[in-house]
């Protein structure tokens, strides 16, 4: 909660600070009319002149060297950690089905599960794989098909994990303890994918957390020179797609066919991000002629 309280107070600088002023007097009669008569209408939209969203005062390439450094670190980073996250997705999520890369089926596997096997052999032959010889994953494999009978534990089974697994999986890691027999029974079991206390807590933290990400990504894009149409379709294209892959998370667990849902959201939010983010970082620091695409001089009025 203080994270998240920090976040808010954060947000609301940033829109005291940046948030456009009228440059003109507002009157009185003005403030009357209903909102939507200061909506541009679908003729002005299609003339040359109002295709591009400018204000002059603080688009990209008229902002100081103290914001242009400010923003770029920003984007920069978050360009990197939208990498690194890609880059776990493909060692975890990715190695569902033990084969490298991200497929459905990793997705399946993930959320709905392996329901012709265990967890325990989904891992002994994806993301585990390299950490044992192919006879003791065979033979704990087996053991796990065989419903884990406890008589075998002490005698074949439990030397197998000593030796190959609880090096990592021990009481002091945070992932699974195989030095306890309730445990390992737990992942022997048939693998029913996500369970509904991890998708409600991954869920809200991608929920909270990427939004903000989003946020401040198009905060900065929105002051870019830029067609307004994909200016506010780009803007709002991640957190569609958010709602998109956060959800199909949930239907993935009961309907496998929703798996395609999350690669389209994960890839939809992605492109849009990157797009806003190389866009605002060529505009603030490229000259005009190497912007792409390509947009005309709009003198100040």
């Amino acid at each position: 909660m203080d994270h998240l309280l920090t976040l808010l107070v954060a947000t609301a600088v940033f829109a005291f600070a940046f948030w456009p002023r009228c440059r003109k007097p507002c009157t009185a009669s003005n403030s009357r009319q209903p909102f939507w008569k200061f909506m541009p209408s679908s003729p002005r939209l299609n003339q040359d002149d109002a295709m591009i969203d400018i204000k002059p005062s603080n688009t990209l390439a008229r902002l100081s060297l103290t914001y242009k450094v400010l923003f770029t670190g920003f984007l920069l980073v978050i360009g990197v950690g939208l990498m690194m996250a890609g880059a776990q997705i493909m060692l975890t999520h990715g190695q569902a089905d033990g084969k490298p890369g991200v497929s459905v089926n990793d997705i399946v596997y993930s959320y709905y599960g392996n329901r012709s096997g265990s967890k325990l052999e989904s891992m002994l032959n994806g993301a585990m794989k390299a950490m044992a010889p192919d006879e003791v994953r065979f033979e704990l494999i087996q053991w796990a098909r065989d419903e884990a009978p406890e008589k075998e534990w002490k005698s074949k089974i439990e030397p197998l994990f000593q030796k190959h697994c609880d090096s990592c999986h021990n009481a002091e890691a945070t992932i699974p303890d195989f030095t306890k027999l309730s445990n390992v029974k737990k992942v022997a079991e048939v693998d029913q994918g996500a369970s509904i206390a991890t998708l409600t807590r991954v869920s809200h933290i991608h929920l909270f957390g990427i939004s903000f990400i989003f946020l401040f990504v198009g905060w900065i894009f929105g002051m870019a020179e830029y067609d307004l149409r994909w200016k506010i379709i780009l803007v709002a294209t991640p957190f569609v797609f958010l709602l998109v892959d956060v959800m199909s998370w949930w239907l993935t667990k009961y309907y496998p066919v929703f798996a395609w849902f999350t690669m389209i959201g994960g890839f939809g939010y992605s492109v849009a991000s990157t797009v806003m983010i190389f866009t605002s970082l060529m505009q603030m620091w490229l000259p005009r002629p190497m912007w792409w695409p390509k947009q005309t001089e709009h003198e100040p009025s």
